[in-house]
């Protein structure tokens, strides 16, 4: 079976990236890294990403979010 959508296909590695808001992404190894991310994971299996992500990303809001929120601003 022939899968149209990497993110769907078991045999599927990716990047993990992070953007100057400390959001992360899982991103198709084989797709080139959008501007204003920078890889901080090398390829892995889906399942593998999802381990890293889930023991290193605290939350979905952008970090300047969440101190703006904390200070009161």
């Amino acid at each position: 079976m022939e899968f149209s959508n990497p993110f769907d296909a078991p045999q599927s590695r990716f990047f993990i990236l992070e953007n100057a808001h400390r959001q992360y992404s899982l991103w198709p190894e084989h797709c080139a890294v959008p501007d204003g991310w920078q890889v901080v994971r090398q390829p892995a299996p889906n399942e593998e990403c999802n381990r890293w992500l889930l023991a290193n990303w605290g939350g979905l809001q952008p970090a300047s979010f969440v101190k703006q929120g904390a200070s009161g601003e």
